[in-house]
């Protein structure tokens, strides 16, 4: 694992810092194998298993369900391990290094099922392969996205950075998009030969990029050095984060949406456009909005550069929202030539509208090393996948389902209810969400000029000198230098304000006492729900409805939420036992009501 790209080592506030170009490409480059994988398991999986595997669409409701409550288990963990790891190889490079040839793996096994599998068979092969192919993309790919925030700490240096790898991820995309559909059509295979056959060349693809780079791109050693932090103090610190949380809440609104348009795009295209050959134009729409959206990369990178971040996402939104309208509105049975129209138009934003949040959330993690004096770009990451995942459940499964509970019937011919559900929640669906989001991310506090602040201010702690948050106004001392020394602060993280007053107001065995409750509580949910989920689906013939999915997101998210209370119990019990005085945990809630993270 040598390296030769060159990565600047220090970023003192206000210098420029230049990334290669080489460098920038080796990082970007795994993105064409990831992006590429992303649209065969959103788009064109779950019918795919519905039409060809013939497993009941309820049942891919829930087992898509299933693998995505547990990619909120898993993304955290994976970014705290990385976090965690110092090896000679550094923080990043040894989980892409093994993770991509596995997740690799897993994913040619999802896309080639064998023949004889149908029905029930076909629903375990599904979800064995999706949680494998999960875990292990998520090993490799999720601190490959952290490593991008520590490339450069330069405000539009991240722009270019984030631009080449979401240029390389929309290529990949596009090559995803177009090849099926040309390739049936051309050399007449069926759709087991083409998604068997693609998903061989995206694995050795993913393989050879992502070992490139880490071969060839190192980690900044000062970042590697660097102390990391336990996971439920780390993610009380990010929830008292407000850019982040306001960036987080915005995302997790737009991935709503984002959840509903990709799964719902193969059914909208089948049976409210109708066309004759309906892979094909499957594939030639993607290409069209891929395509569009990889032209105007470049063109939002200048955008920002000279009207701010902020500003040019808003415009991405207005102009996605305006095109899911117009589409709704105007597109019908046989519209093919105005539905390419409008994708076109609305796929104007959508290349600014990937790479802009990314480059936003490495500046809330700068601010939050000014509060913390800590880099935790993969937990940040873990973070920024989980929650947009948890929401992405329902915006998956639930359109799945209720197409199932209509009667929706495996390339046949459906009722009018069903295309108008169709056309309803494809168009319509993904507007509402992102105007949610759009309401949220005008609040987004951080710009060029505080972001310069905030960089300036980090030297400042470095050098035991305190420094002025600018986007409170408030003076922060050093982390080492505040009212709990920085590991007594980090510890007392463990606990909310809330129960740091009730221990304080009723006595030490309040913690323990607290924690476990709450464990009990939220694993009974859990209990409650699976059983609830697995009732509901009986026969495999029979539809398991909605419910049944909605019962898994529960379950999963009351299983996360045990296991968060679980890892208190320990520190739950060291408070009890007097190690720390209560005018030390005064101390350190005087602190968090300052606003300090």
């Amino acid at each position: 694992m040598n390296s030769t790209a060159t990565i600047p080592t220090s970023s003192e506030a206000g210098t420029p810092e230049r990334l290669s170009s080489t460098t920038k490409l080796l990082y970007g480059a795994p993105a064409l194998a990831g992006g590429a994988m992303v649209i065969p398991l959103l788009i064109n999986m779950p019918k795919f298993y519905a039409d060809v595997v013939a497993v009941p669409l309820g049942y891919l409701a829930v087992a898509i369900a299933v693998t995505r409550c547990l990619d909120a288990i898993i993304d955290p963990s994976i970014g705290l391990i990385s976090d965690h790891t110092h090896s000679r190889w550094g923080r990043r490079r040894p989980y892409i290094f093994i993770g991509a040839p596995l997740g690799g793996l897993a994913f040619w096994a999802l896309m080639s099922p064998p023949a004889h599998l149908t029905g029930f068979g076909g629903v375990v092969w599904f979800s064995a392969f999706s949680i494998l192919c999960s875990l292990f993309l998520t090993i490799a790919l999720l601190p490959h996205h952290a490593l991008g925030a520590e490339l450069s700490m330069d405000y539009n240096e991240r722009n270019s950075l984030f631009g080449a790898r979401e240029s390389f991820g929309v290529l990949g995309t596009i090559i995803a998009a177009a090849a099926p559909g040309f390739l049936m059509h051309r050399f007449k295979w069926g759709e087991r030969e083409v998604f068997s056959r693609l998903a061989l060349a995206f694995t050795m693809a993913l393989v050879a990029l992502c070992w490139l780079m880490v071969a060839f791109v190192r980690e900044r050693p000062d970042f590697v050095a660097r102390q990391s932090n336990p996971l439920v103090p780390g993610i009380r610190r990010a929830l008292r984060n407000r850019p982040f949380i306001i960036l987080l809440s915005s995302y997790v609104a737009a991935s709503v949406g984002g959840g509903i348009a990709p799964i719902l795009m193969p059914f909208f295209i089948a049976y409210v456009l109708q066309p004759v050959q309906p892979m094909l134009w499957l594939s030639i729409v993607m290409l069209v909005f891929f395509g569009t959206g990889l032209l105007f990369i470049p063109f939002g990178v200048v955008l920002a550069r000279h009207f701010g971040k902020l500003p040019t996402l808003i415009a991405c939104y207005v102009a996605g929202i305006s095109g899911g309208i117009m589409t709704f509105s105007f597109v019908g049975k046989g519209d093919t030539t105005l539905l390419l129209i409008l994708v076109g138009f609305g796929a104007t934003s959508y290349g600014a509208s990937v790479f802009l949040p990314a480059s936003m959330q490495a500046e809330v993690i700068d601010y939050d090393e000014l509060h913390t004096g800590l880099r935790r770009e993969a937990q940040y990451a873990g973070f920024w996948s989980i929650l947009p995942k948890l929401a992405a459940i329902p915006a998956a499964a639930i359109p799945l389902a209720l197409l199932a509970t209509l009667g929706y019937a495996p390339n046949g011919v459906q009722t009018p209810q069903v295309i108008s559900t169709i056309r309803l929640l494809y168009t319509l669906g993904p507007c509402f969400t992102a105007l949610v989001s759009l309401a949220i991310v005008c609040w987004f506090p951080i710009n060029r000029v505080n972001h310069a602040a905030i960089l300036d201010g980090v030297q400042r702690h470095k050098r035991g000198l305190n420094a002025t948050d600018p986007l409170t106004g408030r003076d922060i001392p050093p982390p080492g230098a505040r009212g709990a020394d920085e590991a007594t602060g980090w510890f007392l993280d463990n606990f909310s304000q809330r129960e740091l007053r009730r221990f304080l107001a009723r006595g030490s065995q309040t913690p323990p006492w607290g924690v476990r409750r709450a464990a009990t509580f939220w694993i009974a949910v859990c209990v409650i729900a699976g059983w609830f989920a697995l009732r509901r689906m009986g026969a495999i013939n029979a539809d398991p409805g909605a419910a049944a999915s909605l019962a898994v997101v529960l379950s999963g998210f009351a299983l996360a939420l045990f296991l968060f209370h679980l890892t208190r119990i320990g520190p739950a019990r060291r408070l009890a036992s007097g190690v720390i005085s209560n005018a030390v945990v005064r101390a350190h809630m005087a602190d968090c009501r300052q606003g300090s993270i």
